[in-house]
């Protein structure tokens, strides 16, 4: 029999925020998989004789590594340095601080 321990909205609150960083990091480890694939591919590509010339690859460019280098670079900044500079404690000062301004302007009839 499973009980219920989110009775207390903080709480609540607290694990919706948990799951949305597990979701945007599984997210980013994906786009890292694809990426190292990618720039593999890319490199043989370009740096060795094997014959990879069929439809895929043959869009792996420079412009479309560099972009996607850039993209990748961003999304690892979001990804770390937010954590670093919003951390835990940030969350929690700022879900009280939320909990209670909607807790003061809801009015009671």
């Amino acid at each position: 029999m499973e009980t219920n321990s989110n009775n207390n909205p903080e709480e609540y609150e607290l694990q919706q925020l948990a799951s949305k960083k597990v979701v945007k990091l599984k997210s980013f480890y994906k786009h890292t998989f694809l990426y190292l694939i990618a720039l593999t591919l890319y490199l043989l590509k370009e740096y060795t004789e094997l014959p990879l010339h069929f439809i895929p690859i043959n869009f792996l460019n420079d412009v479309v590594i560099i972009i996607w280098s850039a993209v990748y670079v961003g999304s690892a900044i979001d990804m770390f340095v937010s954590f670093r500079i919003f951390g835990h404690e940030w969350e929690e000062r700022k879900l009280r601080s939320l909990l209670e301004k909607k807790n003061k302007t809801q009015k009671w009839e």
